[in-house]
């Protein structure tokens, strides 16, 4: 599968970190033609500061990003089975999507992006990690989709 879906859902372990950057930095490079949405396994934490100030970096705001889970999803009324493709970047949330599209074809693509929480210390070390998080998705998000084409 190649070129821009018209809806992409990105999925991690909380929507606080990984999740949010992909949302993020896909609205701001494909433009508003594409549907874009995150969620969690889970819903318990709230977005990342780290996340925040690495994604600011690269001119995506994120201080607004509001969590949510898969569930949470279903209960405001998204639902998954509309996406055109589904990008789970941890595990546990291949797993989820796996399991709640089980009846429903749909594309889920699995991208292993390093989880940066609890690595590095000190906020140098924390940035730098977050950072590196960051360009894995930038460059795989690229490299799946080409280049920007919205104002970057």
């Amino acid at each position: 599968m190649s070129g821009l879906p018209q809806s992409v859902l990105f999925c991690c372990d909380y929507n606080a970190t990984r999740s949010p950057m992909a949302e993020g930095m896909m609205k701001r490079f494909y433009g508003p033609g594409v549907y874009v949405q995150s969620a969690g396994v889970k819903s318990e934490l709230d977005i990342d500061g780290f996340t925040i100030a690495v994604m600011h970096e690269v001119g995506v705001d994120l201080e607004r990003h509001r969590v949510r889970s898969f569930e949470d999803m279903q209960e405001w009324g998204d639902d998954i089975s509309t996406f055109d493709l589904i990008v789970a970047l941890s595990p546990a949330s291949q797993r989820q999507a796996l399991e709640l599209t089980r009846f429903y074809h749909l594309d889920i693509e699995y991208w292993p992006i390093m989880d940066p929480t609890g690595i590095g210390e000190g906020r140098e070390a924390k940035l730098a990690a977050y950072r590196q998080t960051r360009d894995q998705i930038r460059d795989r998000m690229v490299s799946r989709f080409g280049p920007p084409t919205h104002n970057e």
